[in-house]
């Protein structure tokens, strides 16, 4: 983006309406859209920090992280911009899709975690 192309920058009621219909578990929070992770281990919550590092690099839009023992915290906001706009939408559902990714129910060839040994517990599906 040039210097003289400005981002548009969402209102707090059109973040709240597009976060209800696109990223229902993400929320609007101190002028950041926000969304906590819940995780089995340290293991997994590493292994959450270091995809959405991925994904944030690959986009070049980088967010904040907050993380703990069983939980990681993400929070968007374009610091450019000075606020919520397209870029923060498209990185929260990129992170979405990848963290929440369920291969069992797709019904191919991964099966995923298998949930029911807890030795191999993961992530806390929504």
């Amino acid at each position: 983006m040039n210097e003289t192309t400005r981002e548009k920058v969402y209102s707090e009621a059109e973040i709240a309406d597009r976060l209800e219909k696109e990223l229902p578990k993400w929320h609007y929070e101190n002028g950041w859209i926000r969304r906590k992770y819940k995780t089995h281990s340290w293991k997994s919550t590493l292994m959450v920090i270091n995809t959405v590092g991925h994904l944030a690099e690959a986009a070049w839009h980088h967010p904040d992280i907050t993380a703990s023992y069983a939980w990681v915290e993400v929070r968007l906001m374009n610091h450019a911009a000075k606020g919520i706009t397209d870029k923060d939408f498209e990185l929260a559902k990129k992170i979405e899709e990848v963290v929440q990714w369920q291969p069992a129910r797709e019904g191919g060839a991964l099966e995923g975690t298998p949930p029911t040994d807890q030795r191999f517990a993961y992530i806390k599906y929504d």
